[in-house]
């Protein structure tokens, strides 16, 4: 058994009138793959927003490595090597694809830091050098709307990765992408799964789950 990478026990949260999550607990360890499955309402969102930071638990832990920790926004949970891939993609479709990866933590002209001067040259050979080490054949340089879903997907990976995520979330992540285009997001989880990520696995549908 590969290394636990998270932990989270006995997490409890409750909305007005309805128990979403009663004790609720889940571990992953390095290089897994979870498929993390339920109906609608059974509290899959509650929780992995839980491990997001995006709502706080009424009780219960959260492990990271055998760690305790508090996770106080998406932020800190990026900061601890979490990533989430939303059903509804987080782009920003008249940006670049470079700009897309690197939003909110901008690369900036070295020596010139304090006058704030985004280095989007630096940005796009970033991305293209993770582009080449996951063989992803998309232009850093294109825009996010000339793209297709599953393309956008994977920009959101290399996000992810960019990051140093050692976990990441996907939340449906086929639902509104081709049979096809589904084969080419399993080779990246298959990549990242030998690279020691942990993958929670969103999904309604057992042909892909196994």
């Amino acid at each position: 058994m590969q290394k636990e990478l998270l932990r989270m026990e006995n997490i409890v949260k409750t909305f007005p009138g309805v128990k979403a999550l009663n004790n609720a607990a889940i571990t992953v360890h390095a290089g897994e793959v979870m498929g993390f499955m339920g109906e609608n309402g059974a509290g899959k969102s509650t929780l992995m927003k839980i491990l997001m930071g995006i709502y706080k638990a009424d009780q219960g832990s959260i492990f990271l490595e055998g760690k305790e920790t508090v996770i106080h926004g998406p932020k800190d949970a990026m900061s601890k090597g979490i990533s989430m891939i939303h059903q509804e993609l987080n782009t920003v479709l008249d940006m670049e694809v470079a700009e897309n990866v690197f939003v909110g933590r901008e690369l900036l002209k070295k020596g010139m830091e304090k006058l704030k001067i985004v280095d989007i040259a630096r940005m796009r050979e970033e991305t293209r050098r993770y582009f080449r080490k996951m063989n992803i054949d998309i232009d850093p340089r294109a825009k996010m709307r000339t793209l297709s879903v599953a393309e956008m997907q994977l920009v959101e990976i290399v996000k992810a990765i960019s990051l140093n995520s050692r976990i990441i979330v996907m939340d449906e992540p086929t639902s509104a992408i081709t049979e096809k285009e589904a084969t080419v997001l399993f080779a990246q989880i298959e990549r990242l799964k030998k690279q020691g990520v942990a993958i929670i696995y969103i999904s309604h549908k057992m042909d892909e789950i196994f």
